[in-house]
């Protein structure tokens, strides 16, 4: 494209700049073709006329893209050029604190002179196994794909490190040997690895020392091979040197020191072993006080003497040779100090006696004179004869200088060779990769033979990094079969040849070496003539004539002629050499026993170490008459072949590029000086690696990245199936010149800048988008306002226009309203004048109506009085007319009635005469009756009523006649009382009299009390006023106080709950620490006896080889069984611990402890014997008397008690044996007392034990038996009853007859007389054992008080002590007493426990034995079979007849059972198709037999195999999940069996009453059950092991690398190191792999029955893990810390949560796990700017370190340029703030970190007796019991 598409308005450019080499600008108007001169803008906002050369015309470097600075590989920049290399590692250095970036195929490092938390074992963990193009660039990445590349390609590797002096070869040499150690372990048990860590601090302190640009520079260059076995594990190491610095032995320049060792040892003066080297202090020898620094700051030259010796030792130097080294270089030092007096000119002497010498000759071994004398002479030898000639004082000043050099060289030399003898292996190397070590291209004011020999080297690594760089990018073009052209890069094979070739500067050199008369201005001489205008590279100075120029690939540099000879020759006395070979001391001649015999030693080696010199007197001129000859091989030569054995090792390797750059000379942490750097850059060949990728197609994209990230250059038509295709198609739009780039098979190739440009289309076309978008919204936002802004006016015209109508109607209504008023005002006034006439009217009216009312009334009135006279007047004469009419008619009608009633008469006789007549006088006479009858009713009712009121009114009269009666008698009495009281009334008023007088003086007396109460009152209240406000004031202070006290209270309250939660959760914080250093020693053993075991394979395969044809099979049972013993219970559980029985030879003393208990114990045994045999005598007699009394009983009964008897005689004779058995044993341990007779293994010992357990299993037996015939003796006694549950009538009314047998009554009568007995007899115990317990009691009592009395004198004796004293006695008073109760307290409960358990087991015995016997024997006897059939003699059975949940197997089935059950059993089948645990149940109630039947030796046997076999199975399957959860689960299942059924109360609140029926008895188990919680924490710790081997390689590809959300993050430009691409491929995990993969292993758990609480133990350590492991990477990638990938986390984090819902496990502490990945991820998004922003950072980000905050925003990375990075100042302000938490430095999670387990007590409700053994366990051999 053309430079007006680029160089345009805005466009960044770089200018050159002689401060700051170079600086930004930006284009202020467009390039165009012709211009001289660009118009610039800086960054600080000055303009600048930038004048473009007229005769190149070249334009500026263009600046990249924001977005593509800081990136981690410099090749990933689109302009491949000084400046933005320049610029990026600038940035990543001082912006990000990244001190490493890639470089193509180099790792370029820049000393940050600070340490950084970088290089830890997490941290070599977290790049350990990773691609190198997917972590953030380290030295640890190209040690990783270093080791990665030997294992793949089967090829040896080198790493070259390089760099100036202080710039960090030497550590970053020591970081990869770390990596490699740490990484790869050792083959064998020598720790191979901590030597090779080891030989750094040994070379460090001889080869290393302080100059002015580096505390520890390297003087010697080193090429360190690390062997490796088939396995890639170390198996060795050795060791090549180059060039050491030997004139800084003798010479150390201002502010620099001599080697390390010097110092140490003169630091160490004063330890015991030195005081016979006669050292001091550093100043006061000559040869480490050149330098006045003789203290480096930050460094205890003591104590790292101490890590010296500490490494000589791990390396094998024995503390005589260590010694002798420590000779050696103390004679050195002495050596240094002696002084040459002169003679004359040509001869000089030693004093006599000379101190220094003296102690060099005492130290060396060698002659004081011998020494002297040729320090100051040499010896001449010509063809005739041989001569001694004395020395200058300069030339023995050299000469000694020379021999102290040589001896040194000829000790490193040594050293190095022990280094690598300790190194070496003897099995066979099968692979290496080397790391070198080697020095930077050296320039300075004057360079000698040193800086030419240092760059010669590094022109020959050039050449070689030069032509590997353009192999690989020639291999690239052709596997993507790109056409090949030529990339023309410097080849500096011409400065080697001017080196090197033949007339070259070394063969010169060589050739004036052997001329007798050679010096250094004869050699200038010929190079001249040579080389001068022959060869361009080879250049005379102007000024000098002793000096050349050659041009180096990084810059041109001169060299100084003088001192060359001098240097390759390197010089020494052959004489003095001899004086040393004869020394006494036997180490020294060992350091000279391969020279030859003519001496010229230039501490060359067979190996081509090729130590050199500096010094900075002048050379000696040639003597002559020399006779000393010459080595033939010059330094110069030794070099060059050691240097041309280096560069066939390495192009041999694969090599791998590390480039050390020193940011600025004084050693200022992360400061970056411009120009040193780039000084560096050009001179390591990084600029140079630059310039061939920039000539080619640097950039590089695969179709599919191309394709996702400019996707958005690409119309929807032009997208295709094919991605290729595609992609070419929107090329050849985009970019019009074919040549920018190339199709390769998989990627795409473009030349520099045109990632730029299409970075720059990408961005244009988002800008435009963006712009598209902003101004749809702004249309948008606009509209919507102004929408808002119109409703808003409609709104406001609507109120508007609604007030004025409500005015307008108010106007109407307030005119209506005047109208109405007016109308109901003139209304009213008229009505008001209408009613005023109106009532005047009225008023007039009336009165005129009323006049004529009251005429009308009078006139009325008159008429009326005339109408009653005439009515009554009428009325008289009308009654008697009526009267008279009435009277008439009457006599009519009884006339004309008599007549009718005749008539009627008549009729009536007729009908009577007539049946119907009777019928209907009948019928009217019941109705007439019925009528009759109800007015009879109807009247006696009323009849009643009235008499009812009749009896009232009687009651009322007679009741008102007494009233009258006693008022009259009332008022008679009161008349006579008045008549008494008149009399009395006169006394009365003479009384009233005087009381008024006493009234009136009463009142004056009441008046005056009341006015002195008044007065009182007032008094009073006043008072009362002040006490009220008094107590106001006191309880105001009192409620102040009391509230003060509250607050104190609820503030003390609050701070000692604070107090306790702290110190509850530090309780649980160290619980957990100890919980957890507890688990990592269990994980530490099981690694150590899996150790031990693989040793003792390897050791009995080595011992016992096989012979062919013969197949070695494995043991299923380890014979390990003395890791797992318990105490076993004999007998009534007496604890003896049982041992296994050592080998009769082995003497062993006796066991005090255990033989006072067996002593112990015979004694119980004897007693339980004797009441045994008192028992048996009683019942003897009891039987007796009940055979007397019993004489008419059937003689079957006699038998039976004849049988009893018998039963009785041989219970005798069992215990008279017993009894011969117990003398036998007292006899064995009595007859010899001596230790080996009673030692374990002796005959003694064995019949004891033997004895013992026959005796205990005896006893046990005879006591069930006893048992059983006394609870026999009482049901048969009961059998000859009466039974009435029988139904049968005739055996019934048998029953009844013989009942009436005065026999058989007199038997129940004895029966129950007996019965009665045994019950008197039991209270009667009942009633002793309770006098015994008062008389314990009692005893007690009497203790406490002689207890109390003797404290009371201890008390009066310590209070006249004085008062130390007092509490000394105090405190061990108690002491003692405290220790007596718990010896006490201990008694007590083993007495308690002993008695418990026998009670337990005489419990179960009755229990069980009754029941048998009430089973056995009574249920189908009828009544009448008592006495008809004979009774059977007593039998003990021992048949269980119900199945008690116990399985029984024999001794021999043990291996089988462990084989089927656990060591052939396939999870898969018993998972699916069986209970959980199955395996689990079955070995407890394995267990559970083998207890019932009291033989521990089975109880040990079955656990110790099944713990052995379990062990067995996880390591042959191991890596299978489901077969570590099969076997948690049911090692968690058999833990909780133990604890469910071991019979303590705490294990079975849950059981039911048959469960606890199922506990054990005889042993407890406690001790195996820790042995097997320790196998479940093992198991635990190798699930998650599995868990995290797992889950490791789809963590970071489906947490991070993987887009969940499609489209939101884009990839950026990346260079040569290729990340692993976030596009899901098949085989790329995503995150639904992950929880795939969680669902699969929370199935498996479920269906093994796992306990819910360890399956939410193993979720939490797995979202640890996965959260760890996600955390790690992102802080160690770049590329994930942007925004977009932050919405990515959390997605899938939410993800994960919803898992944890769906599962219901979101209360088992998962999510707290991810937390600090939820908090980095929302720090990649908040924003992060201001200061608030700061502090919603640190309040938001608790779960964080500082550290890891602090790295998450150095990394942010933009991935669109709209996106704006963090500023420093913003980091700094988070530091700041973040300064006071305390929280762990560490940067990375502890990723291998696991939670310590606890295993919840989970009770099982299954029954044991419900379980059912399927036959596909193959375990048919065992039986239900």
């Amino acid at each position: 494209m053309a430079a007006s598409e680029l160089y345009t308005k805005f466009a960044r450019v770089w200018i050159p700049d002689p401060e700051e080499v170079w600086k930004s600008a930006e284009l202020l108007k467009d390039y165009k073709p012709g211009d001289k001169v660009l118009l610039l803008q800086l960054e600080d906002g000055k303009d600048l006329e930038y004048r473009l050369d007229p005769k190149t015309k070249e334009l500026p470097h263009l600046r990249n893209p924001d977005i593509l600075v800081g990136e981690n590989d410099l090749t990933a920049l689109s302009y491949l050029h000084e400046p933005a290399v320049l610029h990026n590692l600038r940035v990543r250095f001082i912006d990000s604190k990244l001190i490493y970036t890639y470089c193509g195929i180099v790792l370029v490092a820049i000393n940050p002179y600070e340490q950084l938390p970088i290089y830890g074992e997490d941290i070599i963990n977290a790049y350990s196994g990773q691609n190198m193009g997917d972590m953030d660039p380290h030295i640890f990445a190209v040690a990783e794909e270093a080791y990665k590349q030997m294992a793949r390609d089967e090829r040896n590797q080198s790493i070259i490190v390089s760099g100036e002096s202080g710039a960090g070869k030497t550590v970053s040499a020591k970081y990869a040997m770390r990596y490699f150690a740490t990484v790869s372990g050792s083959a064998s048990e020598a720790n191979v690895e901590e030597k090779v860590l080891a030989s750094n601090p040994i070379m460090e302190s001889i080869g290393n020392a302080k100059t002015t640009r580096n505390d520890n520079s390297s003087r010697f260059g080193k090429y360190i091979e690390i062997g490796f076995d088939k396995r890639y594990r170390i198996i060795g190491a050795n060791m090549r040197t180059y060039l050491l610095e030997k004139s800084r032995v003798v010479f150390q320049a201002e502010e620099e020191r001599n080697y390390h060792i010097f110092y140490q040892l003169c630091a160490s003066a004063n330890l015991p072993e030195f005081k016979v080297l006669r050292l001091g202090d550093a100043n006061n020898f000559h040869y480490t006080n050149q330098g006045g620094s003789p203290v480096i700051e930050g460094v205890d030259d003591a104590k790292e003497m101490a890590h010296t010796r500490q490494a000589c030792t791990l390396l094998g130097i024995s503390e005589s040779y260590q010694m002798g080294i420590f000779r050696i270089l103390a004679g050195i030092l002495h050596l240094g100090n002696v002084v040459f007096m002169s003679r004359d000119s040509d001869s000089c002497t030693i004093p006599p006696k000379h101190e220094p010498l003296s102690i060099f000759c005492d130290l060396m071994g060698v002659d004081f004179e011998e020494m002297s004398h040729w320090l100051c002479h040499r010896k001449l030898a010509t063809a005739t004869e041989t001569y001694i000639k004395p020395i200058s004082k300069l030339q023995a000043t050299n000469a000694r200088d020379a021999l102290a050099k040589h001896i040194y060289a000829k000790l490193f030399n040594w050293i190095v060779d022990h280094v690598n003898q300790a190194l070496h292996s003897a099995v066979k190397q099968h692979s290496f990769i080397g790391v070198l070590d080697i020095y930077g291209f050296e320039t300075f004011e004057i360079n000698s033979f040193e800086q030419f020999c240092i760059n010669y080297a590094n022109e020959k690594l050039q050449q070689q990094f030069n032509m590997h760089v353009f192999k690989l990018e020639q291999e690239e073009y052709m596997k993507e079969q790109i056409p090949w052209t030529l990339i023309d890069f410097y080849d500096n094979q011409p400065c080697i040849n001017l080196i090197e070739s033949k007339l070259g500067i070394l063969d010169l050199l060589d050739e004036e070496c052997k001329m007798p008369k050679g010096t250094d201005d004869t050699w200038a001489q010929k190079l001249y003539n040579t080389h001068l205008n022959k060869c361009a590279l080879f250049e005379k100075p102007r000024l000098s004539n002793k000096a050349f120029i050659i041009q180096h690939f990084a810059d041109k540099v001169e060299y100084q002629c003088e001192g060359f000879l001098e240097k390759n020759k390197d010089t020494v006395f052959e004489e003095q050499i001899k004086v040393l070979k004869s020394s006494k001391f036997k180490m020294l001649p060992e350091l000279f026993q391969d020279d030859e015999k003519v001496i010229s030693p230039t501490s060359a080696t067979s190996s081509g170490r090729t130590p050199l010199t500096r010094t900075p007197s002048k050379p000696t001129k040639g003597r002559p008459g020399q006779t000393a000859k010459e080595h033939k091989k010059t330094v110069g030569h030794q070099f060059r072949n050691s240097l041309h054995l280096l560069m066939e090792t390495l192009n041999a390797t694969t090599p791998h590029y590390v480039r050390c750059i020193k940011p600025n000379d004084f050693k200022f942490p992360f400061t970056f000086d411009e120009k040193r750097a780039v000084q560096q850059l050009r001179a390591c060949g990084v600029l140079e690696t630059i310039r061939i990728s920039a000539a080619g197609f640097p950039s590089r994209w695969t179709y599919q990245e191309f394709f996702s990230r400019y996707r958005v250059l690409m119309r929807q038509k032009d997208v295709l199936s094919d991605r290729k295709q595609t992609c070419k198609n929107v090329l050849e739009k985009l970019i019009v010149d074919k040549d920018k780039y190339q199709f390769g098979k998989t990627k795409i190739f473009f030349r520099a800048g045109q990632v730029a440009y299409l970075e720059k289309l990408r961005a244009d076309k988002l800008r435009a988008a963006c712009i598209r978008i902003q101004k749809t919204i702004r249309g948008w936002l606009l509209r919507k306002k102004y929408l808002r802004m119109r409703k808003a006016a409609i709104t406001v015209q609507r109120y508007v226009r609604g007030h004025q109508a409500r005015c307008y109607a108010k106007f109407l209504r307030r005119t209506k309203a005047a109208t109405i008023i007016q109308k109901y005002w003139r209304m009213y006034v008229a009505r008001r004048r209408y009613k005023i006439m109106r009532t005047a009217t009225i008023v007039l009216q009336s009165y005129l109506r009323g006049y004529l009312a009251r005429n009308r009334y009078h006139k009325i009135l008159r008429e009326h009085k005339a109408i009653i006279i005439q009515k009554w007047v009428r009325g008289w004469l009308a009654r008697t007319y009526y009267s008279r009419s009435i009277h008439a008619i009457i006599y009519l009608q009884c006339c004309f009635r008599r007549m009718m009633a005749k008539r009627e008469l008549k009729k009536l006789k007729i009908e009577a005469r007539s049946v119907e007549r009777y019928k209907k006088l009948h019928i009217g006479m019941e109705n007439k009756i019925m009528q009759l009858q109800r007015k009879v009713d109807e009247q006696n009712k009323d009849y009643k009523c009235l008499m009812e009121k009749l009896t009232n009114l009687e009651g009322t009269y007679n009741s008102e006649t007494e009233k009258l009666r006693s008022d009259l008698e009332r008022l008679q009495l009161s008349e006579e009382e008045a008549k008494i009281a008149t009399g009395r009334v006169l006394s009365l008023q003479e009384e009233i009299a005087k009381l008024r007088k006493d009234l009136e003086q009463t009142q004056s007396e009441k008046k005056s009390i009341e006015e002195h109460a008044d007065r009182y009152k007032q008094e009073t209240e006043q008072l009362v006023s002040n006490l009220k406000e008094e107590n106001t004031l006191l309880k105001q202070e009192k409620e102040a106080l009391n509230h003060r006290i509250v607050e104190q209270a609820k503030e003390m309250t609050e701070t000692m709950e604070k107090k306790l939660v702290e110190e509850t959760k530090q309780l649980e914080l160290d619980l957990n620490d100890e919980r957890l250093r507890y688990q990592n020693l269990l994980n530490e053993f099981s690694r150590l006896e899996e150790r031990y075991d693989d040793l003792k394979e390897e050791m009995t395969l080595m011992v016992n080889v096989p012979k062919p044809g013969h197949k070695r099979t494995d043991s299923t049972h380890s014979s390990n069984e003395s890791e797992y013993t318990f105490s076993s219970e004999i007998a009534e559980t007496e604890d003896i611990p049982s041992r296994t029985e050592e080998p009769s030879e082995k003497k062993v003393p006796l066991d005090m402890s255990l033989f006072l208990k067996l002593q112990k114990r015979v004694t119980e045994l004897e007693q339980e014997k004797q009441v045994m045999q008192d028992e048996l005598d009683r019942k003897e007699e009891q039987v007796l008397r009940s055979k007397a009394k019993e004489e008419e009983r059937p003689q079957i009964r006699g038998a039976e008690l004849e049988y009893e008897s018998l039963k009785r005689q041989e219970l005798e004779s069992e215990n008279k044996k017993l009894k011969n058995e117990l003398n036998e044993l007292r006899k064995a341990l009595s007859e010899k007392s001596a230790p080996e007779v009673t030692a374990p293994g002796a005959p003694a010992y064995r019949v004891l034990m033997e004895q013992l357990t026959s005796v205990s299993e005896e006893l046990d037996v005879r006591k069930e038996e006893v048992l059983i015939l006394r609870s026999q003796l009482v049901s048969q006694k009961e059998a000859i009853q009466p039974k009435n549950t029988m139904t049968d009538s005739t055996i019934l009314l048998e029953d009844v007859q013989k009942m009436k047998d005065k026999g058989e009554i007199a038997q129940a009568y004895i029966g129950l007389k007996e019965t009665n007995r045994l019950l008197e007899s039991q209270l009667q115990s009942q009633k002793r054992s309770h006098e015994n317990e008062a008389e314990a009691l009692r005893g007690e009592i009497q203790s406490l008080k002689e207890e109390n009395n003797r404290q009371q004198q201890l008390l009066a004796q310590n209070l006249q002590l004085p008062p130390e004293a007092r509490i000394e006695a105090s405190l061990q008073h108690e002491i003692t007493r405290l220790t007596n109760e718990n010896l006490d307290l201990m008694e007590q409960l083993e007495k308690q426990d002993k008695t418990v358990r026998k009670l337990k087991k005489q419990l179960k015995v009755f229990a069980k034995k009754i029941g048998e016997l009430e089973v056995g024997q009574m249920e189908n006897i009828s009544p009448g079979q008592i006495i008809d059939e004979p009774i059977r003699p007593v039998n003990i059975p021992r048949k269980e007849k119900d199945f008690q949940g116990m399985l029984e197997y024999k001794k021999e089935d043990e291996q089988k059972l462990v084989k089927n059950l656990i060591l052939e059993l396939k999870p898969r089948g018993v998972a699916v198709n069986l209970i959980p645990g199955l395996p689990a149940y079955i070995l407890f109630m394995c267990v559970r037999h083998a207890d019932y039947l009291n033989d521990d030796q089975k109880v040990r046997s079955l656990l110790t195999s099944t713990i052995n076999s379990i062990k067995k199975v996880l390591k042959k399957r191991g890596d299978d999940f489901e077969t570590v959860s099969f076997w948690l689960s049911n090692t968690c299942r058999f833990l909780h069996c133990l604890k469910q059924y071991s019979g303590e109360e705490g294990f079975m609140k849950h059981n039911t009453s048959r469960q606890n029926e199922h506990c054990l008895t005889n042993f407890d188990l406690a001790e195996y059950r820790q042995v097997l919680s320790d196998l479940a924490i093992q198991i635990y710790q190798q699930l998650v092991r599995v868990l995290e081997n797992i889950l490791q390689p789809m963590i970071v590809s489906g947490m991070l690398e993987h887009e969940t959300i499609q489209g939101v993050s884009g990839v950026k430009p990346t260079g040569l190191r290729k990340r692993t691409s976030s596009i899901a491929d098949e085989g790329t995990y995503t995150l639904d792999s992950i929880l795939r993969q969680l669902n699969a292993f929370h199935s498996v758990m479920c269906q093994h029955g796992m306990d819910p609480e360890l399956v939410k133990q193993v979720v939490k350590q797995t979202f640890y893990i996965v959260g760890a492991v996600t955390l790690n990477n992102l802080l160690l990638r770049k590329d994930m810390c942007s925004w977009s990938k932050g919405m990515q986390i959390r997605y899938n984090v939410s993800q994960l949560e919803e898992w944890l819902r769906d599962k219901n496990l979101m209360n088992s502490g998962a999510k707290e796990t991810l937390e600090p990945l939820i908090q980095a991820a929302q720090l990649l998004q908040v924003k992060k700017k201001t200061d608030d922003d700061a502090e919603a950072i640190c309040s938001m980000c608790n779960a964080l370190t500082t550290a890891q905050i602090v790295k998450v925003l150095n990394l942010y990375t933009p991935v669109n340029e709209f996106e704006e990075r963090v500023s420093v100042s913003f980091i700094r302000t988070i530091q700041m703030r973040l300064r006071d938490r305390k929280d762990s430095p560490q940067l990375l999670m502890d990723a291998k970190h696991i939670f310590p387990v606890t295993f919840p007590f989970n009770p099982s409700s299954l029954a044991l007796e419900t379980i059912q053994i399927p036959a596909s366990l193959g375990l048919g051999f065992i039986s239900r019991v």
